[in-house]
């Protein structure tokens, strides 16, 4: 897909409207500014770039991954030269979009989400359109049943390459099991909001903070994986399954 040139990507990033919302833990605006701008925006393909922008007029546009994130997944994903895929948290599908770009033709991707609204709304037309919906196999409900289900069928058992989970907080240890089962040894696992703004050390008493906090601790004591802590738009937790 071609990206636009450099030239038309002069955007906000703090900025309201159709502009993306500064989800990154950088301090300095204008310094992730000039990450978006001399980095991502240049080689963003089109579709990815309207869908940015379209998820960006959503009322919970917070919700979204941001823009370098999701440029690090397809480079991650064609580096582990993945071919199937979980997405667990899909809302407008801005990162499901971004996997399936980078995953080759005959690629999956298991979408688990409770709803389709945001995604059929916003970023269905858009994935459509850019040729890679044949990707994308959507599964509504409650993300732990459709990962037991998924782990029930023993075909599914180390098929999967890669996942991203950008879910409820308070089942993402639950997720993690499921997940190991699924993901192959060598694949990678991703979590979003893993450093949840910062609140972690600075609200560490409060109730997403010490669910953030108990996350990243059991992870780092869980020798199934090698973690690597992103601090990267909300925080990113790396988990390459080892074992």
């Amino acid at each position: 897909m071609a990206a636009a040139g450099a030239g038309e990507r002069k955007e906000t990033a703090a900025g309201g409207g159709s502009h993306l919302h500064s989800k990154t833990l950088l301090k300095s605006v204008p310094l992730y500014q000039y990450v978006l701008e001399s980095t991502v925006f240049p080689r963003e393909p089109d579709c990815l770039r309207e869908l940015r922008l379209a998820t960006a007029k959503h009322p919970m546009a917070v919700m979204a991954a941001s823009p370098d994130q999701v440029q690090l997944f397809g480079l991650l994903i064609e580096l582990l030269g993945a071919r199937n895929a979980i997405e667990v948290g899909v809302f407008t599908g801005y990162s499901l979009l971004a996997t399936a770009l980078a995953l080759p033709d005959d690629g999956k991707i298991v979408a688990i989400d409770v709803s389709r609204e945001s995604y059929d709304e916003v970023g269905a037309p858009v994935i459509e359109k850019a040729g890679v919906a044949h990707k994308v196999y959507f599964r509504v409900g409650l993300a732990m049943p459709v990962l037991d289900q998924l782990v029930a069928e023993e075909e599914n058992r180390g098929r999967f390459d890669f996942a991203f989970v950008d879910a409820d907080k308070a089942n993402f240890l639950g997720y993690h099991e499921r997940l190991l089962r699924l993901v192959r040894v060598g694949g990678l696992i991703a979590y979003d909001n893993t450093l949840w703004g910062g609140s972690v050390v600075s609200e560490p008493d409060g109730a997403l903070p010490r669910l953030t906090r108990e996350f990243n601790a059991a992870i780092a004591a869980d020798r199934r994986v090698q973690p690597c802590q992103l601090a990267i738009a909300d925080g990113v937790m790396l988990c390459r399954r080892v074992a």
